[in-house]
């Protein structure tokens, strides 16, 4: 049964070829159109629109200038959001605003869109950057109707390079080329991992030939924004590199600590060898002296047998026949005696005990049990949308984590296990070593279809909690090599975890 659920899983995969998940595109999913609707006596008199990039599932980042109509009409004034992916606009009311950031939070009465994170990392001059949004002279070109207004689309992107840091009215904001049109406002300049970065306001005109620029709300002032609103929101202070710098740094960082760790093994060899050479030392030292100091004890015996010996002829030649047999057995004794001693005398060679065989390297090893505490490693990770706290994991059984969560061993020998939420755009495994010592996060951002193709994969096989059952271990593994399959080759993100035991937790095998 199993083998049958693993094959037709596999050809389900197959018939889903996976779409490039580029930082881009990922970020589009969380980019919405922002749209005024004025209303006189049920009749539309009025139609404004702008870009917004969501912080939460159901708040948006806009321009104050966008939202500003239904600031000052509120009962004429109808505020929704257009969400790039989906089929649904929803109306919407505001959150917080502020004029002199031009900066507005609004808030979807329904509906969910993934939400973006920020960059709070420094920004230098000359970093590439892409502007999201829906500017209107594309509307113009493209829309056919009032309803392509309020109809889902992906949004347009162009890319530019920052040039500086402005300030105006005392707000900091970016100067940047990427170009943009009226309908931008509101909409975010992001970096090459998709971070948002600053919050598009305004651009100059180009009139007479002069090359037009535009400003974005730096992410600081963002930032300061939001926590004024009481807004949570995510932030990443890394800088960005591409998955295949991350797996350079990786590759290095791991390769620098095996040459570490063959170095201090190394060096714990010739230690070893030198204790080796001085305890032979020694230990000859010590048996050479014993053999001599025998020997020597075996001469005095023979010595003083043969004087006993002389005694007792001296004594039988005068007749004295007690005397002589004294003396005679008293040198036959001595004589034997040092015999003995000289025939078992040891060794001049040392008798050392052979050195411990590290037997456990030699045991099979199945994944590791107790309590660990796993730690970042940002030189062999790639940080785009997820903040990185300590997280905890304590293994139980074979491949039970956190005593909720059942993992499968992967064909790389990782014991892991493939998250495909109901609500989140974001498809992530989790997998961890065998020795218990680095855990790791890939995350997918998909579009709507991708992650609907991966819910069809995961309905397949329910595993909740933690299942000794070897069917149901076996068609979870099965399951899960379908689920990778239907991904795109790379994550957008990667996060490398450093893992050690802590107090409580059993020894890691």
């Amino acid at each position: 049964m199993t083998r049958l659920l693993a094959l037709l899983l596999a050809l389900f995969a197959l018939a889903l070829p996976a779409r490039a998940a580029d930082d881009i595109s990922a970020a589009s999913r969380s980019v919405v159109r922002v749209v005024t609707v004025a209303m006189v006596e049920g009749e539309v008199v009025g139609f404004g629109h702008g870009s917004g990039i969501a912080i939460s599932p159901t708040r948006i980042v806009t321009n104050a200038h966008v939202v500003e109509s239904a600031v000052r009409y509120p009962n004429n004034v109808a505020l929704g959001v257009v969400p790039s992916e989906g089929q649904k606009s929803y109306p919407a009311r505001l959150i917080a605003i502020d004029t002199k950031r031009d900066l507005a939070l609004i808030e979807m009465g329904e509906g969910r869109v993934p939400a973006a994170a920020i960059f709070t990392g420094p920004f230098e001059a000359g970093t590439d950057v892409v502007a999201l949004g829906y500017p209107g002279n594309v509307d113009l070109a493209t829309a056919r109707s009032s309803a392509d207004y309020i109809t889902p689309r992906i949004p347009v992107r162009s890319e530019g390079s920052l040039s500086n840091t402005q300030a105006i009215d005392g707000v900091a904001a970016f100067v940047h080329t990427a170009k943009i049109a009226r309908g931008n406002s509101g909409g975010p300049l992001v970096d090459g991992c998709g971070r948002i970065v600053g919050i598009n306001t305004f651009m100059t005109r180009a009139d007479d030939g002069d090359s037009p620029f535009a400003f974005a709300i730096s992410n600081r002032e963002l930032a300061r924004f939001l926590a004024d609103a009481g807004q949570k929101f995510t932030s990443v202070g890394t800088a960005c590199l591409s998955l295949s710098e991350a797996d350079a740094r990786d590759r290095a960082a791991r390769e620098a600590e095996t040459r570490a760790a063959s170095e201090a093994d190394a060096a714990r060899d010739a230690a070893a060898r030198f204790d080796r050479e001085l305890r032979e030392q020694r230990a000859g030292q010590e048996a050479l002296a014993a053999r001599e100091n025998r020997i020597a004890l075996a001469g005095v015996l023979f010595v003083i047998g043969a004087l006993a010996a002389g005694a007792a002829l001296m004594f039988h030649s005068q007749k004295n026949m007690r005397h002589a047999k004294i003396a005679g057995g008293a040198a036959a004794v001595l004589i034997l005696g040092a015999a003995i001693l000289f025939v078992t005398r040891p060794s001049a060679l040392p008798d050392l005990p052979a050195d411990e065989a590290d037997d456990a390297a030699t045991l099979p090893r199945g994944l590791a049990q107790g309590r660990l505490l796993c730690t970042i490693r940002p030189d062999r990770s790639r940080i785009t949308v997820s903040e990185t706290p300590d997280v905890p994991i304590d293994i139980v059984g074979d491949g039970c984590i956190n005593a909720r969560t059942q993992y499968a061993k992967g064909a790389d020998g990782r014991w892991q296990r493939i998250l495909v939420p109901n609500e989140e755009a974001t498809v992530t495994i989790a997998s961890i070593d065998e020795a218990g010592e680095e855990y790791r996060v890939d995350r997918y951002l998909l579009d709507a279809e991708a992650m609907a193709k991966a819910r069809q994969i995961r309905a397949g096989v329910e595993v909740k909690g933690c299942t000794a059952d070897t069917e149901q271990a076996a068609a979870l593994a099965a399951q899960q090599d379908a689920i990778r399959s239907a991904l795109p080759a790379s994550p957008n993100e990667r996060l490398v975890y450093e893992c050690r035991k802590v107090a409580g937790g059993a020894a890691i095998p």
